[in-house]
């Protein structure tokens, strides 16, 4: 079963707790009472130390594992109470009432959290009086992580309408949710039943979503690493300049792009690399009057060749 962000991190924050009570900790000991596998376990051990109080090196954890037991080397030095700034406190305060305000938020992470933040107002003092004073609305992407979020968790299938600005076009799909990320943008990674294929939504595009009683049931794939980028050309890919009017600037943020240039008639001169640049034919007729290929010369031309097809064709057409 796949794991969502929020469940791996209250995961390994009581993973911490639990490896403080016992030093060299086996394992598969450790992997049997977190109900998960021993690659799961490894892998939050590797990302663990980069976690701490700070980015300071003796500030992070110093946790290793020689594949059979766990080691903690530097836990007092770490595990010092932390005191708030006044700044601080304000603005943990406030995001905690904000979160507490999202749609779909299970019931027992709402009521944790809302006695969580009435411990903090007190010891807060002043800095809590001074916080309630402000307020934050979220954007309807928190509506939107909030029911994919749910919907991993009780794995349920969702229904969609999604824009997509290569088409500028609205569609309505079913999806079997598998993970949430973020890589610049929050994005879900799905099973999509319309195109019975894996793909992937940026949460920010999502016009309308619900939950649908079906159960979520998509094959066993495996994850992708997303570690360099969402989408990740070759440096040997060929090169490709496009250039773009203030109507296809979208272009820049949906394509990932070496370089973005201001041009002065508020468009863009877009430097990208892809492995097949002939796909990129179907984007220049998108474009229009919107943007045109500068290099290579053949895709260039190729291009153009493209378009007087297409108006050929719909002459004939008319």
């Amino acid at each position: 079963m796949a794991t969502n962000a929020i469940d791996q991190t209250r995961r390994m924050l009581s993973l911490v707790t639990y490896l403080r009570e016992r030093p060299g900790a086996h394992v598969q000991d450790v992997a049997r009472a977190f109900g998960i596998t021993e690659d799961e376990l490894i892998s939050d051990l590797d990302v663990l130390p980069m976690c701490g109080t700070s980015f300071r090196g003796g500030d992070l954890l110093d946790i290793d594992t020689d594949g059979d037991r766990i080691w903690w080397h530097n836990p007092d030095d770490v595990a010092e109470p932390l005191r708030l700034a006044a700044d601080e406190a304000t603005a943990l305060l406030v995001a905690a009432r904000a979160v507490a305000t999202l749609p779909g938020l299970r019931e027992s992470d709402r009521d944790a959290l809302v006695r969580a933040t009435a411990k903090l107002e007190t010891a807060a003092g002043e800095s809590g009086v001074a916080s309630s004073r402000l307020s934050v609305t979220f954007e309807a992407e928190g509506g939107v992580f909030a029911d994919v979020d749910r919907a991993i968790s009780e794995r349920r299938r969702l229904w969609l309408r999604y824009y997509s600005p290569a088409r500028d076009e609205l569609t309505e799909r079913e999806v079997d949710p598998i993970r949430l990320f973020a890589v610049g943008h929050t994005y879900m990674e799905g099973w999509c039943r319309l195109s019975e294929a894996r793909r992937t939504f940026r949460l920010d595009r999502v016009a309308e979503i619900r939950l649908l009683d079906a159960p979520a049931a998509p094959p066993e794939l495996e994850l992708r690493d997303l570690s360099a980028g969402l989408v990740q050309p070759a440096a040997e890919d060929p090169e490709v300049v496009i250039e773009v009017g203030t109507g296809g600037r979208w272009v820049a943020e949906y394509y990932p792009h070496d370089s973005a240039e201001e041009l002065p008639d508020g468009g863009l001169r877009i430097t990208l690399r892809t492995p097949d640049p002939a796909s990129l034919r179907r984007l220049a007729l998108r474009l229009g009057g919107d943007g045109r290929i500068v290099a290579p010369p053949e895709l260039a031309d190729s291009a153009r060749e493209a378009a007087r097809d297409a108006l050929a064709a719909y002459e004939d057409a008319v």
